[in-house]
C-alpha cells in the first residue's frame, strides 16, 4: 500500500514536471522577436557615457545583414533617468545611422512619447509585439507603457511590450517608480552585463580592439564609425561627464548591443573582434 502510494506520488510528480517543462518550451518558443510583424525600439540614454555612440554605430552596421531584411525598428536619444552630469549629444550621428527612424526625448521629451506611441501603436493593433533595447534607464519606456495603455485597453503589455535591461547602473539610474512600473507592467527581462565577456552575453567593451578600419569598408560604414568616434572624443570624460576608459584608449565600448543580439538572436557572436569580423 505504502509503495503504490510513493509510486504514484512519483508518477504525478513526474508528470507535473513534464507539464511545466512543455509550459516553459511554449512560453520560449512565442517568447521571440518575429522579424515579420514586430517592432524594434532602441531606447539610448546618452547621458553621461560616450558608449551610446559605439552602440548607435553598431547596430546601424548590422541591419543590411541578410536574416535582418525586413526589420522594423525605431530609435530614441535621451532616454536618460535620474543621473547627474552633461548629456552627450547624438544628433549628428542619429540620422547617419537611422535616418529618419528616430525621436528627440532629450529636445522634447512629451513629443517623443507621442510620436513612439503611434509607431509601437501601429505594429501593436496588427498583431505585432514591441521589443525595447534598453540602451540606459527606464524613465522613457515607461511613460511609453503608460501611454499605450491609456491609448488601448485591450493591449496588455506583460504580453505584448518586452524590455531588455542588461546594466544594474541603468537600472539604479531610473526613478524607483519608473523601474518599478515597468518590471511589473511589461515582459521585463534582465540579461547579464554587456561589458564583460563570458558571462552569459557578448562582451562588447574591449580597449585594446583599435583596427576597426580592417572590417569596415564601406563608405557609409566609415562615415558612421568616423562619426561615433570623433564625438566620443569630443565628449568623453569632458565637462564632469563619464570618462569611458576603453574608449580614451582607442578602444572599443557598444556594450548595450547586447541588448540588441539577445532580442534578434544572433549568434555566434561574443566578442568585439568577432563582431566586426561577422559585418556585412
Amino acid at each position: 500500500m505504502k509503495s503504490s502510494f510513493v509510486y504514484q506520488l512519483l508518477l504525478l510528480l513526474s508528470c507535473s514536471l513534464i507539464s511545466c517543462q512543455r509550459a516553459i518550451q511554449s512560453s520560449d518558443a512565442s517568447n521571440r522577436f518575429d522579424i515579420s510583424q514586430d517592432l524594434l525600439l532602441l531606447h539610448y540614454d546618452c547621458k553621461t557615457d560616450v558608449d551610446d555612440l559605439h552602440s548607435i554605430a553598431a547596430f546601424a552596421s548590422v541591419i543590411d545583414r541578410p536574416d535582418l531584411q525586413g526589420l522594423q525598428y525605431h530609435a530614441v536619444a535621451g532616454t536618460y533617468g535620474i543621473q547627474g552630469g552633461l548629456y552627450v549629444p547624438p544628433e549628428e550621428l542619429m540620422p547617419l545611422a537611422f535616418g529618419d527612424r528616430w525621436s528627440d526625448a532629450h529636445a522634447d521629451f512629451d513629443q517623443a512619447v507621442a510620436n513612439v506611441k503611434l509607431i509601437a501603436m501601429e505594429t501593436l493593433s496588427t498583431g505585432g509585439d514591441v521589443w525595447i533595447a534598453e540602451a540606459g534607464q527606464s524613465d522613457f519606456s515607461a511613460a511609453l507603457v503608460k501611454a499605450i495603455k491609456a491609448a488601448s485597453s485591450k493591449i496588455k503589455p506583460t504580453d505584448r511590450i518586452h524590455i531588455v535591461q542588461h546594466s544594474n547602473w541603468n537600472e539604479e539610474s531610473t526613478d524607483p517608480a519608473a523601474l518599478a512600473y515597468v518590471q511589473a507592467e511589461t515582459d521585463y527581462h534582465k540579461i547579464p552585463d554587456g561589458n564583460a565577456e563570458a558571462n552569459g552575453t557578448p562582451g562588447y567593451r574591449d580597449p585594446d580592439f583599435a583596427d576597426w578600419h580592417r572590417y569596415v569598408t564601406q563608405p557609409k560604414k566609415i562615415l558612421l564609425w568616423n562619426t561615433a568616434n570623433r564625438l566620443s572624443k569630443a565628449y568623453n570624460g569632458v565637462d564632469g561627464r563619464y570618462l569611458n576608459e576603453a574608449m580614451d584608449q582607442g578602444g572599443m565600448d557598444f556594450s548595450d548591443f547586447s541588448e540588441v543580439q539577445y532580442i534578434l538572436q544572433i549568434d555566434g557572436i561574443e566578442t568585439v573582434t568577432e563582431y566586426f569580423e561577422s559585418l556585412p
